[in-house]
């Protein structure tokens, strides 16, 4: 069953105005499946998968490959393997001089990529796909498997919760002592456990001192974990917002497991009665937000205020040049608190909505807004 991404009109245009298009994203999320759709039709493409023995074969004598291939499109999966094919791919789109030439899959960020690949600025365009969002599957779904399963495809489409827990588990194993080993310097085990501390408090702000000294680890390994969790699409780090309010503002970062599915495995629950009644629950709510927002804006930086007072506000962003802020409740009545108030009166948002988990919003007051997810993008798309 294919479902239709929203990503799929950018890719198209980008492989018609730039030689070179990467598609980045978690792995599972979507990226090989999407790529095959939009080039099916075209006779003149190859697909190598390099983490198939038998493509990576064909890649012994890379440029002499690839410059056999020009008059095809080349798509490239889980370029991370291969990094030293940058250098190459940006002779050959040179030499070439035409659009649509490489399609480029990758499971790591453009930061992580870049670290050892020569800069292809000028010549290729970034494109992220998440896994899936609301607005892409809502007509199928109800919110309440979205939120435990999450939207990794092969997790939400599963033929029931406890398949797609199993698919979970297998996932985190696999992406932890298989994927990340890619990576040098990483002790699995001290990965998992800092996964599931990190899903314990989900959506809270980082004290990287006190998560090593849980370990047993210093400070800095926790960073760097954090940041190659951040970098593989498995951790969003979202940073305080703060400008001269004259108070004092919480400046560490919040991080969110970026998936609900893996958030609830990692706390190995299962079913929406366990985590309805989890701790927990409240931040899966933040998270699924987060996600969208994110995964619908992609260009739109999201950021958090609280202060040592107790104001607070769970989202802060810009977007066409209006300042929103969002807060999230995980209630069909919802209602803010004191501190949200005194943070709205701080920050002076030009719009603000309370994301709840309800079919139709209503005007909770004057310049406030109840919404639901698919309300939400809908009305900041039209700002």
């Amino acid at each position: 069953m294919y479902i239709n991404r929203l990503l799929e009109g950018e890719i198209r245009l980008s492989l018609e105005n730039v030689p070179v298009t990467t598609i980045i994203g978690p792995r599972q999320c979507g990226k090989s499946t999407l790529a095959r759709h939009i080039t099916g039709e075209m006779d003149n493409s190859v697909f190598l998968d390099l983490e198939k023995p038998s493509d990576l074969a064909k890649l012994d004598n890379p440029e002499w490959y690839l410059s056999s291939q020009r008059n095809n499109l080349i798509i490239l999966d889980e370029i991370q393997r291969k990094p030293d094919l940058f250098p190459l791919i940006r002779s050959l789109a040179d030499e070439w001089h035409q659009n649509g030439k490489f399609l480029i899959l990758g499971s790591a960020s453009r930061e992580l990529l870049r670290q050892s690949s020569e800069s292809l600025a000028g010549r290729i365009s970034y494109r992220k796909l998440t896994p899936l969002l609301w607005n892409e599957i809502y007509t199928d779904y109800n919110l309440e498997t979205y939120m435990l399963r999450g939207g990794f495809p092969r997790s939400l489409l599963n033929k029931n919760d406890k398949m797609s827990a199993a698919w979970i588990d297998d996932f985190i194993t696999t992406f932890i002592e298989r994927d990340l080993l890619f990576w040098a310097g990483i002790v699995p085990s001290a990965m998992r456990r800092l996964w599931q501390m990190l899903a314990h408090n989900n959506g809270q702000t980082v004290n990287y001192s006190s998560l090593g000294n849980s370990l047993g680890v210093s400070n800095t390994t926790v960073k760097n974990y954090v940041d190659l969790l951040e970098g593989t699409y498995m951790l969003e780090i979202v940073p305080p917002y703060y400008k001269n309010f004259g108070k004092r503002i919480v400046k560490a970062p919040k991080v969110y497991i970026a998936d609900n599915g893996l958030t609830t495995r990692l706390l190995q629950l299962s079913g929406f009665d366990q985590i309805s009644g989890h701790p927990v629950f409240g931040s899966l709510w933040e998270a699924l937000v987060l996600a969208n927002l994110k995964g619908n804006f992609r260009e739109a930086n999201c950021h958090f205020f609280r202060t040592s007072n107790g104001a607070e506000i769970d989202f802060v962003t810009e977007i066409n040049n209006k300042r929103i802020a969002i807060e999230c409740k995980a209630t069909l009545s919802p209602t803010l608190t004191r501190g949200n108030y005194s943070a709205i009166e701080t920050i002076k948002p030009d719009h603000v909505f309370v994301a709840a988990p309800v079919d139709r919003g209503w005007p909770m007051t004057k310049g406030i807004e109840v919404v639901s997810v698919n309300e939400l993008i809908e009305r900041l798309g039209r700002l």
